[in-house]
């Protein structure tokens, strides 16, 4: 697997979750991928989580690939004490 880029921007896509066949779609733009993840892991509820899809380039993250992503030891911003 070849390294991550933390800096480049990033495209986020929530859902409301697993349970809605229709769920509506919320959007947000990052100028890094880092602010991307951190928003994601941070702010999102499990639920929408799973519903999410990160698009960096031309590759697609969906909420387990976030995780990893945030939680491996390359992610370059604080992350708080607690989560």
């Amino acid at each position: 697997m070849e390294p991550f880029d933390f800096d480049v921007p990033a495209e986020l896509y929530a859902t409301l979750g697993r349970r809605s066949q229709r769920a509506p779609v919320t959007y947000r733009r990052f100028s890094s991928s880092a602010e991307a993840l951190r928003y994601a892991i941070e702010t999102l509820t499990p639920e929408q989580l799973y519903g999410t899809v990160m698009e960096v380039s031309d590759a697609r993250f969906d909420g387990a690939a976030i995780r990893a992503l945030y939680e491996s030891t390359a992610y370059p911003l604080p992350r708080p004490k607690a989560l």
